[in-house]
């Protein structure tokens, strides 16, 4: 069973997606993303699994939840450095955390 300090370990914070890329040497279909995290943590790079449910332009300046307390990780091409948080659709497809108001990027999950 989990613990709250296992909790507070993980570091979820929210960021803004900047630029959205095609992924085609993806072996799922994916988006390269740039996403902003405020000034404490800048700009960090994922790679997301979301093309079945989001175009590009949705995803551009859109606010998601990321963990950002993880060792980055090579996938592909790209060096993930933070993991993007979804939620499987009916066909396991990504669908994004986001809160539900537009708040200040960098902000941390409590």
């Amino acid at each position: 069973m989990a613990t709250y300090e296992d909790f507070v370990a993980l570091d979820i914070r929210a960021g803004k997606i900047i630029t959205v890329e095609d992924f085609p040497e993806a072996k799922k279909p994916a988006y390269k993303l740039t996403i902003d995290f405020g000034d404490e943590l800048g700009l960090k790079k994922s790679s997301a699994q979301l093309p079945h449910n989001y175009s590009k332009d949705e995803l551009e300046n859109k606010i998601i939840l990321a963990v950002v307390n993880f060792p980055p990780r090579q996938i592909g091409l790209v060096r993930s450095e933070v993991l993007v948080l979804g939620l499987p659709d009916e066909n396991g497809n990504c669908i994004l955390v986001a809160p539900d108001r537009n708040i200040p990027v960098g902000g941390r999950l409590f």
